[in-house]
């Protein structure tokens, strides 16, 4: 039972509640602690054929029963976790009765595996793996062995920029030099490896620096999308300004200068200038680029800066690039440094978003259509690696090509996947734009009654929020406005209103951010000319 139960138990216990209260909560606390784990299926759900074949290869060495490969099999075969099926299928066996302490074991059994199978696939298992040999051939005194491997493992640590574990090697190395000292073999300085310690620190410490400017940076992003208020724009600022990042030459090695530049393509992303961020994250490109070896152990990052290149490629209309940039980042799936699961799920979701919002940009709302099954089947097969975030951008990108399509019907479904699926403190940039949207599509399909109450319950939501914008306002005040009249007339004065009006509030950076996520004023023309959104799109994203 998880402590929180136990200490809601004891509370039950002490005699502070009702004995109604007490059962019903010790009946709750029963039902939740009888809930069967995930986690094993997870897990098993996780490998890949390789890695399932080598646990296997591995699990047959090792002597006793092994019904947890049974119990392994018959889980991996199950395509959601049944735990009851499990207990039927074995029900004869006696190892059943165990089934918790079966689980746990084969969980600890494939962990084991996985870490045999992965010790030379990474930078960091290696050395890790290579400091333990140190250790072992140091305490057996073969110390002349134990400085072969330690110059090696420094090697590795200094080309790969491993700062913290090349300091820990540096400390073996002191310790053998003692060891050495105390022989009388005096064959190497220890001023020099002081020295070159301090250095270790000092680049250990500027790397440390970037990484906290980022995650502030990252924080930003993440909980928005974007800088909506003045208080997010002075971060970003503060940020921007700061030395490390404003000064030259300041970051001391290759992983550095990456997240230096990566944070000052962020802080102009910030500032709408797709030009200099575009030109900052191809800065960052051709240092991974260029270092080979750090590029395959930053994965992730040369990922998302990919993203970044794409996104800021489609904003600038350079879509002939954009096309190169998604084709190079498939590309990488499978190949040195890009293998595994979560690798494979931020390529999909990243390659697949960035070629919806492509499509969107160039108005071939047909291809975006022959995309979406499999992006669905995509987004079913890598379920346990997609995140919520993820999940979202994707709905809310669905709805928007379809609404492109002229399917306004699919639109809503998937817009509703995003407005009834949010959570409180995730994206909520997606989760406003998303409401407004709903107007629209609603509009779109004639619920002139719903809009009603949705125009109020919308008005609700930016009223709570506080810092709502100009465009926003009169979005919903012209669409309230229209519901109510039968006149097309006055429907087309409307839309002439509003054009006027947007053209002028989206002169303001942080009003035209909606255009990013919806193009309004695509719609707003296409009502006006009496011609289909997709062409208005079209006419308006020529380069």
């Amino acid at each position: 039972m998880h402590l929180s139960n136990v200490v809601r138990v004891g509370i039950c216990v002490a005699g502070f509640l009702s004995l109604e209260c007490k059962v019903g909560i010790l009946f709750q606390l029963l039902q939740e602690d009888m809930k069967p784990s995930t986690e094993l299926f997870d897990l098993i759900r996780s490998l890949t054929k390789s890695e399932k074949r080598f646990f296997k290869l591995h699990s047959s060495l090792q002597s006793g029963d092994k019904n947890y490969l049974r119990i392994f099999d018959s889980i991996d075969k199950q395509k959601a976790y049944d735990e009851e099926a499990l207990k039927k299928q074995f029900a004869k066996e006696t190892f059943i009765k165990h089934l918790p302490s079966e689980k746990n074991h084969l969980y600890k059994l494939i962990l084991k595996a996985l870490r045999a199978y992965h010790s030379e696939s990474s930078v960091s298992g290696v050395l890790k793996q290579e400091i333990k040999n140190i250790e072992i051939l140091y305490q057996k005194a073969l110390y002349t062995e134990c400085n072969k491997l330690l110059h090696r493992a420094k090697r590795i640590a200094r080309e790969n920029e491993r700062f913290y574990y090349w300091f820990e090697l540096l400390s073996w190395e002191k310790m053998l030099l003692e060891e050495a000292y105390e022989s009388g073999e005096f064959t190497k300085d220890l001023d020099a490896l002081i020295e070159e310690e301090r250095e270790v620190i000092e680049k250990l410490r500027n790397l440390a620096a970037y990484h906290i400017l980022y995650s502030k940076i990252n924080y930003v992003f993440h909980s928005g999308g974007y800088v909506r208020t003045e208080e997010e724009r002075a971060m970003v600022e503060e940020i921007s300004e700061h030395q490390l990042i404003k000064g030259k030459n300041t970051a001391l090695s290759h992983r550095a200068a990456t997240i230096c530049y990566y944070t000052q393509g962020f802080c102009y992303w910030a500032k709408r200038d797709w030009k200099t961020s575009l030109e900052k994250f191809l800065r960052v490109k051709e240092i991974l680029d260029r270092s080979k070896l750090i590029k395959n152990d930053l994965p992730k990052r040369y990922i998302r800066t990919l993203h970044y290149i794409i996104n800021a490629q489609i904003e600038l209309k350079d879509l002939k690039s954009a096309r190169e940039s998604i084709k190079l980042m498939r590309s990488l799936s499978g190949t040195q440094g890009f293998t595994g699961q979560n690798l494979e799920t931020q390529i999909f979701v990243a390659s697949y978003l960035g070629e919806l919002r492509l499509l969107d940009r160039s108005a071939d709302y047909g291809k975006a259509m022959e995309l979406v099954d499999p992006i669905l089947k995509g987004m079913e097969e890598m379920a346990a690696g997609i995140h919520k975030e993820s999940e979202i951008e994707f709905y809310f990108t669905l709805a928007i090509v379809h609404f492109g399509a002229n399917e306004m019907n699919k639109a809503l479904f998937w817009l509703n996947k995003v407005l009834n699926d949010n959570e409180p403190t995730l994206r909520q940039d997606i989760f406003t734009y998303a409401r407004l949207f709903n107007l629209v599509v609603h509009f779109e399909l004639g619920n002139y009654d719903l809009l009603e109450y949705i125009v109020r319950s919308t008005s609700r939501f930016m009223n709570k929020r506080h810092d709502a914008n100009d465009v926003e306002v009169l979005l919903i005040d012209h669409i309230k406005k229209m519901a109510r009249s039968t006149d097309p007339e006055v429907k087309i004065e409307h839309f002439a209103m509003m054009h006027k009006e947007f053209k002028v509030i989206f002169k303001d950076p942080l009003e035209s951010m909606v255009l990013k996520y919806f193009d309004v004023m695509s719609w707003v023309e296409s009502r006006m000319e009496g011609i289909t959104f997709a062409e208005v799109v079209k006419r308006n994203n020529k380069a």
